[in-house]
């Protein structure tokens, strides 16, 4: 026997949650591929140094939890440097990183899958490499990967409901506010289910029009 009733006031207080969970979101991926693409480009590189620093990175954080990776950069930085990170900057910033990580392969595979023959003409036709990458071969790597990339902006949307242990009020932590409240986990949790549910469908759907305008151009 469901009990919304009892918690109806209480709705939109834990859906207003939605907002916040998506900033995390949202501004993570956005650093995360900035990061992602600069790592990508070590691990092509021909230095044997950019490389390394770019596979220790993404061996560190794709090998250890991100709830690890979250409670150190939160709790554990202040004792070490003594700096107190906001718990909006240390979400952030560990998503961020973590993100990056992931996206750097799903970048570095996307390279690799562009036809060899543009990287050939662009060679031939003095194009110098950088702009080569930047205007040419890393648009058409993203184009390819966008469904992996769009299954880690979705991984990161639901993992960013490990926020709410450093005190952030995500939807997850609203849900679980008014459980408590109410004294009833089923009902707010359902809640907060779909409307993760909701979002996800959102961008999937989101994910489908991109690809099939860019298949199109």
């Amino acid at each position: 026997m469901f009990h919304f009733d009892l918690i109806l006031p209480s709705i939109p207080y834990i859906i207003s949650g939605v907002g916040i969970t998506l900033q995390y979101t949202l501004v993570s991926v956005c650093c995360g591929l900035i990061l992602g693409s600069i790592l990508a480009l070590f691990k092509i590189s021909s230095s044997r140094i950019l490389r390394g620093i770019a596979n220790g990175y993404t061996s560190i954080f794709r090998g250890t939890p991100l709830l690890l990776q979250l409670g150190i950069i939160y709790f554990a930085l202040p004792n070490v440097l003594g700096v107190t990170l906001p718990p909006f900057l240390a979400g952030i910033l560990t998503f961020s990183l973590n993100s990056g990580a992931y996206i750097s392969e799903i970048l570095r595979a996307g390279i690799g899958s562009v036809d060899a023959g543009q990287k050939e003409a662009c060679l031939s036709l003095n194009i110098p490499r950088h702009k080569a990458m930047k205007d040419i071969i890393l648009p058409q790597a993203i184009r390819n990967t966008l469904p992996s990339l769009v299954n880690e902006v979705i991984d990161l949307l639901k993992e960013s409901a490990l926020i709410s242990i450093i005190g952030e009020t995500d939807l997850l932590r609203r849900a679980n506010i008014v459980a408590a409240e109410k004294y009833l986990y089923l009902e707010p949790l359902l809640i907060a289910g779909a409307c993760y549910y909701i979002m996800v469908l959102g961008l999937a759907s989101l994910a489908k029009l991109l690809e099939k305008r860019l298949k199109v151009t």
